[in-house]
């Protein structure tokens, strides 16, 4: 296992403000091609999954926690040759106790967007509970994915997807019935209960997000309203009842598509931070607004981009009044990965360049956490004919 933990003597100095900021790379070597990153930082624990694939086009689910200063050697989850792999719809995983949850997508049937979502729960030691269970139960053959999932209290998990159960009937003018957003509970036996739908009409193809107060479970997602309307909702359960979802920010950005730019939502206590991808106005921004009320309301919006931006949003909590955010923009030189740090009363510092990167579909979804005053992020790249992961750290006392 040596050639995935040697540290690369790689590092990068960026000046911000009066600073110099270390970066330094975290050595992931592996053979095949690598991609579609999730990263969850959780009690003192840094985890990773990921997709690996070999040239029989088979694919792997990775796991791997980092522990002194290095990537573990993965264990593999999954396997399959049936699976639906994509750089915006890809696995991801919580954990809970000595459990760690775990999603991917498989074909249901030839259509390019039939798939459903399958689990597997294990604990962090390997030994499995459940395994290859589906969690969209109703059989139809549609699409389903964009899956989040956090932690509960019960040692278990509150996930949430967006689900075409419906696609496939049409409404009177002949269009499609839109994509919903579903919730639901997973036991630490891996049993499936409390499904509901959360609303009737979401964005097709974004990213959704989900957290966990002690007032209950929220998930933040883009909207999609009769006039087409996409911004970005947030539904709230509240004292074991779902609210009404309600905007976050009513930016009326109206697309005859989907922007396959989904927001991210984290919470520290009774505050929440919210990121989003918006074209409002016909300005491409990355904004982000707080809440100190548990999500029943938000802050006017902060925008953190200097230059066009791509999106592809991340955010953390670095303490209980600041977030660091990681978010893709370009200008006329090339695109850039970089993050900011905000604080609840709006000061918004320099921006951190973390790397040049591809604007396209090869970078995937950039995952930023943070671990004991360590700032993560693991983006993906193309190198020498196959993508690979790329992970770097630095310090939060520097930012």
């Amino acid at each position: 296992m040596k050639k995935f933990t040697i540290i690369l003597s790689f590092l990068s100095i960026f000046s911000c403000t009066s600073k110099d900021i270390i970066i330094e790379e975290i050595s992931f070597l592996h053979d095949n091609s690598n991609a579609q990153p999730s990263l969850v930082s959780k009690n003192g624990s840094l985890s990773l999954t990921w997709i690996s694939s070999n040239e029989d086009k088979k694919a792997a689910l990775n796991f791997s926690q980092f522990k002194d200063g290095e990537w573990t050697n993965p264990q593999t989850v999954a396997t399959g040759s049936d699976w639906f792999v994509n750089w915006a719809d890809f696995p991801t995983h919580a954990i809970s106790g000595d459990l760690i949850l775990t999603s991917y997508l498989k074909k249901s049937a030839s259509g390019t967007y039939t798939y459903d979502v399958f689990l597997n729960l294990q604990k962090l030691s390997g030994e499995k509970i459940k395994e290859d269970f589906v969690l969209n139960t109703d059989g139809i053959k549609a699409e389903h994915g964009f899956v989040s999932i956090v932690a509960n209290d019960n040692e278990g998990f509150f996930i949430t997807w967006l689900d075409g159960r419906n696609t496939v009937e049409k409404e009177l003018d002949g269009d499609h019935k839109p994509m919903t957003i579903r919730f639901a509970e997973i036991t630490s036996a891996g049993d499936l209960i409390n499904e509901i739908e959360l609303d009737s009409s979401a964005c097709d193809c974004c990213q959704t997000s989900i957290t966990y107060t002690d007032k209950g479970p929220l998930v933040v997602y883009r909207d999609r309203s009769e006039k087409e309307v996409r911004d970005i909702y947030i539904t709230r359960n509240i004292n074991d009842v779902w609210e009404a979802p309600i905007p976050v920010h009513n930016d009326g950005w109206v697309i005859y598509g989907c922007p396959v730019n989904g927001p991210k939502v984290v919470s520290n206590s009774n505050n929440l931070a919210v990121s989003w991808f918006t074209v409002s106005n016909e300005k491409p921004t990355v904004n982000l607004s707080f809440s100190e009320f548990y999500g029943s309301s938000f802050g006017n919006p902060i925008k953190i981009n200097d230059h066009d931006a791509i999106g592809r949003v991340d955010v953390a909590f670095l303490n209980d009044q600041e977030v660091l955010v990681s978010y893709m923009e370009g200008d006329d030189v090339g695109t850039y990965l970089r993050i900011k740090k905000v604080s609840i009363d709006g000061k918004v510092s320099e921006p951190i360049t973390i790397s040049k990167i591809d604007s396209g579909r090869n970078t995937g979804v950039p995952q930023l956490e943070i671990l004991n005053n360590e700032i993560f992020i693991v983006w993906t790249v193309f190198e020498n004919e196959k993508n690979q992961l790329k992970t770097v750290k630095l310090s939060s006392k520097d930012i």
